[in-house]
């Protein structure tokens, strides 16, 4: 048996949070968009969009709509795939295998974006649909250890910890990038990509090194299809019987479909919808915003974990969660120029380390005493990945049926409000209130 509240093994854990988090950074939120957004994008001498189309298959798309379905795409695969997956993870003992591997997938795929070439985007595109599989793949069976390795009443703390170190990590290697690409010009920002794919594997070995594979000490390593599935039916069925489970998942379902559809979409949104002077004044502002979320957001996640101590974790994330409603209603409304959008990434910052962090480990303290945590925490995944798809998507069709993607913020507002509601439905318990 894994000791709970082993120091060192927790340290490696978290380790895991500064490896992979340079993918959502870099990839889904920084540099990667605003790369693909200029290479698809053409403009006249005084920087006026002439033409964001792009073409697959004989087909026309927005870039930032088509860039929406393929990120979708990946969250759909690892929706239907990880519950199977998982499933057999338990039964066979073989979890951080299974970690491994989408490490990998996601790291070497995010590598090959240094290759990209808008001349070939369904190929180059095909390299960000397996590195978002990889990192979404591996949350599953990363996030299942965290009941493994802390005690409830730590829960919070650790999970917090855990997005801090992402959060610095991260940050740490889009400077290092900034510096060498765009001040020295010793590499180029595609060089950059390969930079991304070797700071997570190198550093995924330090999680990799100090955590089991086989928690419980299964007698069989033998993956089994069959075994598998029990595992996963057995979960479902006692998820279904929980009230405070299945209706903390419904509620989850809405809020973090906004939460990870802003963190996709902020800078295809900004690029659009804020009035900058020029494209050189776009792209360090929206650098500059990026890192005020990532460094505001280890405040945040502190911030919520302490406030959940004295109020409870319902009651933080309910407040959370209004907070993002609010946020999304100004953007819609008010946010036009670069200080406004300044004003409104750090309110982002706040609060988005503040309900990841929490979210996982209030579900985390929801589980029932149980060996089949990957199978628990694949269902978590499930509801944050269709719920993802549904909201990237749903951001694109908007976009292209209004012709605006300020339109499509509205749609984050509902969103929020229907998983407001739904977080006041969750049963209150000794463990979570």
């Amino acid at each position: 048996m894994l000791p709970k509240g082993d120091k060192k093994i927790i340290r490696a854990w978290t380790f895991y949070d500064w490896a992979n988090s340079v993918y959502p950074l870099v990839i889904s939120s920084a540099i990667f968009p605003i790369f693909y957004e200029t290479i698809t994008t053409k403009r006249d001498e005084n920087g006026n969009v002439i033409s964001d189309m792009v073409e697959w298959c004989g087909m026309s798309f927005h870039n930032t709509s088509f860039l929406s379905y393929v990120v979708a795409l990946s969250y759909l695969i690892v929706a239907f795939s990880s519950p199977i997956l998982s499933g057999i993870a338990d039964s066979s003992g073989n979890k951080k295998r299974f970690l491994q591997f989408f490490c990998y997938l996601g790291a070497g795929s995010a590598m090959m974006l240094s290759l990209f070439d808008a001349e070939h985007i369904g190929w180059s595109m095909t390299a960000l649909l397996f590195a978002s599989v990889g990192y979404w793949g591996s949350l599953v069976f990363y996030n299942a250890y965290l009941p493994e390795i802390a005690e409830p009443k730590d829960q919070d703390a650790v999970s917090a910890r855990g997005f801090a170190m992402g959060y610095v990590g991260s940050s740490l290697l889009l400077i290092i990038i900034l510096i060498l690409a765009v001040f020295q010009k010793i590499i180029t920002i595609k060089t950059g990509f390969l930079l991304v794919g070797v700071w997570w594997i190198g550093f995924a070995q330090v999680t990799f090194m100090r955590i089991p594979n086989n928690v419980y000490e299964k007698k069989s390593n033998k993956i089994s299809f069959t075994a598998g599935f029990r595992e996963l039916r057995g979960v479902l069925i006692d998820i279904l019987k929980q009230k405070q489970l299945r209706r903390f998942l419904g509620s989850y379902f809405m809020y973090n479909m906004g939460v990870q559809t802003v963190m996709i979409m902020a800078v295809p949104f900004a690029t659009k919808a804020i009035t900058w002077e020029n494209p050189e004044q776009m792209k360090s502002s929206l650098i500059i915003s990026i890192l005020l979320i990532q460094f505001l957001g280890v405040a945040g996640s502190f911030i919520m974990s302490a406030l959940s101590r004295v109020i409870g974790n319902l009651k933080t994330l309910g407040i959370v969660i209004a907070l993002w409603a609010v946020i999304c209603f100004a953007v819609f409304q008010f946010i036009d120029a670069p200080f406004e959008f300044y004003l409104i990434a750090a309110c982002v910052g706040l609060v988005m380390g503040g309900v990841q962090a929490l979210s996982r480990s209030t579900y985390s303290k929801m589980l029932p005493e149980t060996q089949d945590h990957a199978s628990y925490f694949s269902f978590f995944d499930v509801s944050e990945k269709i719920g993802l798809a549904i909201g990237t998507v749903t951001f694109g069709l908007i976009e292209e049926i209004t012709g605006g993607i300020r339109n499509s913020v509205l749609s984050l507002i509902v969103i929020f409000i229907i998983g407001f509601l739904l977080l006041l439905r969750v049963p209150k318990s000794e463990r979570v209130h």
